[in-house]
């Protein structure tokens, strides 16, 4: 799916894959410099449909949603993590880190393995594998923010 976002002009910033019932939901987040508009994701979801329906990579039904990350973007890679340094994101953990399971923390540094927080005065190293999910935290006080 990345080759066919990138010849587009946008980034593949995560893929997401449900399901429930009998129909399984694949959800694509597109990203742009300039952010993302309805147009830009009919135009993805356009593409991907016609190469989801000659690769039939997904047995079964399954509907596709293509969309912006938002401002509450999810954190998956290191490189997500990265770029956000300095910002405030919502973690909940598989299983708590010095009693704490879900919180808010700044991001302060990143590898590859692990990234690093600053929580209620303490400083957290958390492996991405022990992360069940991290979104960030919008800052509404900055103009000219985008989805």
């Amino acid at each position: 799916m990345a080759p066919i976002v990138t010849s587009l002009g946008y980034e593949l910033w995560h893929l997401e894959q449900s399901g429930k019932d009998n129909t399984a939901l694949l959800r694509v987040y597109i990203d742009a410099p300039e952010g993302i508009t309805l147009e830009d994701c009919e135009r993805v979801s356009r593409e991907l449909s016609a190469a989801l329906d000659v690769e039939d990579p997904i047995s079964g039904a399954f509907d596709l949603e293509v969309s912006s990350p938002g401002l509450d973007r999810p954190l998956v890679t290191a490189e997500h993590f990265r770029r956000f340094a300095g910002e405030q994101a919502r973690f909940t953990l598989f299983a708590p880190i010095e009693g704490k399971r879900k919180f808010a923390a700044v991001i302060v540094a990143v590898d590859d393995n692990e990234v690093e927080v600053h929580v209620d005065g303490d400083r957290l190293q958390i492996a991405y594998s022990a992360i069940a999910k991290a979104r960030l935290v919008p800052d509404f006080s900055q103009a000219g923010g985008r989805a």
